[in-house]
């Protein structure tokens, strides 16, 4: 993987799309299978409760995520997804972005480039449609990350 495909990616996310990068491409579907295994069940105040949760209607199946940023001085960001067990590619994407950006301040997390997605040579093993899925579940936790950024900066300086 080329120095420009890693620039501008937290560590973390770097380190998995040369992962993907390393392998062919029915490996690399095998690995966003693993990802999709891997992605954490959601915490019991998110159970079940969707309403509380914002929909990501670009994705094929049905995914939904919230985003929370700590009141901590990194405004660490924490993300969880819900997506069910019988979409594999939208459950791989969202554990990427899982595995990716979960725990990072939110600056980290603001800076990923939009494109991010596009950098785990996965645009030849899915189609272009599950790729705006991605895409779009990157560009709502940016928006959201903002969002509690703003609120929480707001209520530290009230």
């Amino acid at each position: 993987m080329t120095a420009d495909l890693r620039a501008g990616l937290p560590e973390q996310m770097a380190e998995l799309a040369a992962d993907f990068h390393a392998v062919g491409e029915k490996d690399r579907l095998q690995l966003l299978l693993e990802l999709s295994q891997e992605l954490p069940a959601l915490p019991e105040r998110y159970a079940g409760k969707m309403d509380q949760m914002e929909r990501v209607d670009e994705c094929q199946s049905p995914l939904f995520l919230a985003v929370e940023v700590e009141d901590d001085a990194d405004r660490t960001v924490h993300l969880f997804f819900d997506a069910p067990p019988e979409a594999p590619t939208t459950r791989g994407f969202a554990g990427i972005l899982h595995e990716s950006l979960d725990g990072l301040p939110a600056e980290d997390v603001l800076a990923v480039p939009d494109d991010a997605p596009y950098r785990f040579a996965l645009a030849e093993a899915v189609s272009p449609l599950r790729m705006r899925g991605m895409v779009a579940m990157l560009s709502r936790i940016k928006r959201q990350v903002r969002l509690r950024r703003q609120a929480a900066d707001t209520a530290a300086g009230s």
